[in-house]
């Protein structure tokens, strides 16, 4: 008899931690989580504020590597920013605030494509790594950016404003009830990217807690990597 997906629903994958090395030095330690059969499309993730105890394992995340393989075909990539910590370890070195993260994130980009051998790869970012995706994720192979939440906390409008010029799908998932950017604070500060599609979503909250809000934020991220699978599946 079929089952219902709960938050602790974990469907078939194939799980590979790895560790990379950065451009200045650093160790980070990840994983990915690949479909057992077709690959439609992968996810880098970039995780929320490590000193508010964002990490690779952040629900959000946990849950899309624990879903999307089976779902819908979508390889996972997880990985602690510089000086995180969750359980699969520590990377090496100390948080900077998004500034010195920006080998981190070019170096999993590098990794995705070249070792990985990704294919239809987006960066999601969530809260802290939204700031990161607009400032660092400037690889020309990936598709696009989806973001969670951001705050704007450390994106300045004129790097914003880079991605007039790069006119790959930015998404942001801006939550009704967030801590840090509403929906009407976001369409001002976002009006800088005339193409970023901004969706407000009524009664979510910046940390995206209960099945209700996880649904919706898988849901859109498979939207834009592999819509032909959708509705998502309730039950497994």
């Amino acid at each position: 008899m079929p089952e219902l997906i709960r938050a602790n629903t974990n469907l078939p994958s194939k799980r590979t931690a790895f560790t990379v090395k950065t451009a200045d030095g650093l160790r980070l330690l990840g994983e990915i989580a690949a479909p057992l059969g077709e690959v439609r499309g992968a996810i880098l993730c970039l995780h929320p504020l490590p000193t508010a105890g964002g990490m690779m394992d952040s629900h959000i995340y946990k849950k899309a590597a624990n879903r999307l393989p089976a779902l819908a075909g979508i390889a996972v990539v997880r990985f602690n920013t510089r000086g995180t910590t969750s359980d699969a370890g520590t990377s090496e070195g100390q948080f900077d605030n998004g500034a010195s993260e920006r080998f981190d994130v070019e170096e999993m980009l590098r990794y995705c494509f070249e070792d990985l051998k990704l294919t239809n790869l987006w960066v999601v970012g969530w809260s802290f790594g939204t700031d990161l995706a607009l400032q660092h994720a400037k690889d020309p192979r990936h598709k696009g950016l989806i973001l969670l939440s951001p705050p704007l906390r450390t994106t300045t409008p004129e790097q914003l404003s880079y991605w007039n010029d790069d006119l790959r799908p930015i998404v942001a998932l801006i939550p009704e009830l967030d801590d840090y950017l509403r929906p009407h604070e976001a369409r001002e500060k976002f009006s800088v990217i005339p193409h970023a599609q901004l969706m407000a979503v009524a009664e979510a909250k910046h940390l995206w807690v209960g099945e209700p809000s996880v649904y919706r934020v898988l849901t859109e991220i498979v939207r834009q990597v592999a819509p032909d699978v959708l509705p998502l599946a309730t039950e497994f």
